[in-house]
């Protein structure tokens, strides 16, 4: 079994399609419009595998959490780069396009080499690898 994929409701659309394309290499797949819901979505797939949707429709209620809170539903994801040096120079890369780094670069407790950036609608996103597996990356 495997996770087919995960979903995010925003209002950037394509400002959200931008950052993960541009950043995670995600392959865009194609635009999908649904006229009589004012429904659109993007599937974005990851190298492995993984798939990201990403969907707008104007009605749907904002979410007032602060990026920081630990909160029921999805909290992050994680994105494994293949090395620290990647880690690093991605984290960069992010900021210096002007995105928020709430944790700088850091080996965790478990053993994973990460950070932790906010993408366009303040989602946290980690930029990961474990060093102690042998990446396909």
């Amino acid at each position: 079994m495997k996770l087919e994929h995960i979903a995010l409701w925003t209002y950037q659309l394509e400002q959200l399609k931008e950052f993960y394309v541009g950043f995670f290499e995600a392959n865009l797949d194609a635009h999908y419009r649904n006229e009589n819901k004012n429904f659109e979505s993007y599937f974005l797939s990851f190298k492995g595998g993984a798939r990201l949707e990403l969907m707008t429709m104007p009605d749907i209620p904002a979410d007032t959490s602060t990026p920081q809170a630990q909160r029921t539903g999805l909290i992050h994801m994680a994105f494994d780069v293949g090395s620290p040096e990647a880690v690093d120079a991605l984290t960069q890369k992010v900021e210096d396009a002007g995105y928020e780094v709430l944790g700088r670069p850091r080996t965790t407790g478990d053993g994973y080499y990460e950070s932790v950036v906010l993408d366009p609608d303040q989602n946290m996103i980690e930029i990961a690898c474990n060093p102690s597996e042998k990446n396909s990356n």
